[in-house]
């Protein structure tokens, strides 16, 4: 699941049955400090990923190498399993928007994150692993749809996808995507990580907010995945409106639960 400050002191004193935790990285990157010391506490028992969210895989701005040297001192120390950020931009001539806003599916769009990605991999020394963010819009010019263009630079740069089913149902919902036929043509085998989470239902549209369990069409989702594949490592993502530690555990539960379901329906 994913490590949230006030679980840490929980986690540490019970050593939860999890197979991984995932970081978000911005807020490990000090030098020094309580967040950094969480870090290195998680992983002295665990398995940490490390998830991004100011790269600007996107943007048009110089890659922000000061920004990635930091990255790249937490992995060294760390040893991380993935490290991963969005295909979307979130800055612009230093202006940061704090969120993770939309890019046009077209083939030049698919170049342009493609060269960015190859060339944050290169001084990572290591494949970036690519998440799929939530919609509430739709471009005119776009030439692709969503699934055709998160492969499309997934292949084009040497990454791997983290695919969010709650990010596909949020944006079935509003833009009215077809979440099972996205699924059903995502390339699995470059599927490193699972993110399952929970919305907000805002009445027109679904608010990818991280702050409820996750929804019955979510689950769903999974469950189409896991019937042709368990091994892909999943995670649960609650940010906002944190819960007691056992909420979480409980749906860290359901997903081993539908893994296991699935193992079993095959043998």
């Amino acid at each position: 699941m994913g490590l949230r400050s006030p679980h840490v002191r929980e986690i540490i004193e019970t050593r939860p049955n999890l197979d991984f935790f995932e970081l978000l990285t911005d807020n490990h990157l000090c030098d020094g400090g309580y967040t950094r010391q969480q870090a290195y506490l998680i992983r002295e028992h665990y398995p940490v990923s490390l998830h991004c969210v100011g790269m600007s895989l996107g943007g048009t701005d110089p890659l922000d190498f000061t920004y990635l040297d930091k990255i790249k001192t937490l992995a060294r120390e760390l040893e991380p399993m993935h490290i991963s950020d969005h295909l979307c931009w979130t800055s612009y001539q230093s202006h940061h928007a704090h969120d993770l806003l939309p890019l046009p599916y077209t083939e030049e769009a698919v170049h342009h994150v493609s060269r960015r990605i190859r060339d944050i991999q290169d001084y990572l020394g290591t494949a970036l692993v690519v998440e799929n963010v939530s919609s509430y819009l739709e471009f005119a010019a776009s030439e692709l749809n969503e699934w055709e263009f998160l492969t499309a630079v997934a292949e084009e740069s040497g990454s791997q996808i983290l695919l969010d089913l709650n990010n596909i149902h949020v944006g079935h919902y509003n833009n009215g995507t077809d979440a099972v036929e996205y699924i059903e043509n995502i390339p699995l085998d470059r599927v490193a990580e699972i993110h399952l989470a929970g919305f907000e239902h805002k009445g027109e549209y679904l608010l990818d907010a991280h702050n409820n369990r996750v929804s019955d069409p979510v689950w769903e989702l999974y469950r189409q995945i896991t019937k042709k594949t368990v091994s892909i490592p999943t995670l649960i993502e609650w940010d906002n409106d944190l819960p007691p530690f056992a909420t979480l555990l409980c749906e860290a539960n359901k997903a081993r639960e539908s893994q296991s379901q699935a193992t079993n329906a095959r043998n």
